[in-house]
């Protein structure tokens, strides 16, 4: 008989010390009416409360709000009694309020008799696991949106070239170029995680593009301007379209011609503003097109959701400005606060 006690007595220690040394998991027990019985160093870790303050109060208090009002403790214990186990996963409060996101399994107690005696639940803390899939998932559908919103501008820059092209030769050419200028605005891009850029980046890649870094014949100048990926990419096609046409046709045809680009942020009505100008002089006589080609739509278009476009045909050289709030340009900044 005293062999039996010591066996027994043995056996509920190492039980003891089993429940106490699994931190990793909060293991709780339960009576028939949910009151906790066994509440483990796990579980003063995980959801907070001291083993004092939890024996004999009621398991459902670690249960959300919504939870609670649902029932789900009384649901979980029924589930159980009738299945012999159950498994969820839920959201669960911490004594300070905080939530934590929990893998768990509800098991019956039962007595030598089979009679049921009362519950155990084991949960372990996958809150970091849950942000990490949510971080993978809207990461997914970022990437899925801005590879909609890319092959989307590349199918416009290839219909729109074709159209306006006189030969094979242009087209390619021309399409090469133009997505090559997408691409170095992507490029800037992901060296700040597609998160934002600065308008002197844009203006400087530009630059580098028409092989005019450090050239007194491009001169730009302004404050430091953030834009958000979309601002970004639109200034960095323009830009690649005003360099083209000045290359061809502006300040750029000849050995003499200057290009300013130029943008200052005021506030209006308490709300800044930025008015960016790109100005040519010096270049052969400017005569208007009597049409639109496809790389004057493409400037008025990407432009025309931030703000006011002026583009004038001046004798002296091309000037085009733009008036827009800063906030249209760094809309998706403000989205992801």
């Amino acid at each position: 008989m005293d062999t039996t006690k010591r066996h027994s007595t043995s056996r509920e220690r190492f039980l003891e010390a089993v429940l106490h040394s699994a931190i990793d998991y909060a293991i709780i027990s339960m009576d028939l009416n949910g009151l906790v019985t066994i509440w483990n160093e796990g579980a003063v870790r995980i959801l907070g409360w001291s083993e004092e303050e939890m024996l004999g109060q009621p398991a459902g208090v670690f249960f959300t709000e919504e939870d609670q009002q649902n029932a789900i403790p009384q649901q979980e214990m029924r589930d159980a009694l009738e299945h012999g186990r159950g498994n969820d996963e839920r959201w669960h409060l911490r004594k300070d309020g905080s939530k934590i996101w929990a893998s768990g399994e509800m098991m019956v107690l039962r007595s030598d008799g089979g009679s049921p005696e009362g519950f155990l639940k084991i949960l372990r803390d996958r809150t970091e696991e849950r942000h990490r899939q949510e971080r993978q998932k809207l990461l997914m559908h970022e990437l899925n949106h801005r590879l909609k919103n890319t092959l989307s501008v590349i199918q416009s820059i290839v219909t729109q070239s074709l159209r306006g092209a006189s030969s094979v030769a242009e087209v390619g050419s021309t399409l090469q170029d133009r997505i090559s200028a997408y691409s170095r605005a992507h490029d800037i891009l992901m060296h700040e995680n597609w998160s934002s850029t600065d308008l002197k980046t844009v203006v400087a890649s530009a630059v580098s593009s028409l092989g005019l870094e450090g050239s007194p014949r491009f001169l730009s100048s302004g404050p430091y301007v953030e834009l958000d990926p979309q601002a970004a990419l639109a200034i960095s096609l323009v830009l690649h379209e005003l360099g083209t046409n000045a290359r061809k046709y502006g300040a750029l045809s000849n050995t003499d011609g200057l290009i300013t680009m130029r943008w200052t942020v005021t506030k209006d009505a308490g709300e800044p503003s930025i008015e960016a100008t790109w100005a040519e002089s010096g270049g052969p006589k400017v005569v208007p097109p009597s049409k639109k080609g496809f790389g004057s739509r493409l400037i008025s278009v990407s432009l025309a959701s931030f703000g006011e476009l002026f583009i004038d045909f001046l004798e002296t050289g091309l000037v085009v400005k733009l008036r827009a709030p800063l906030a249209k340009l760094q809309r998706q900044l403000h989205e992801a606060e």
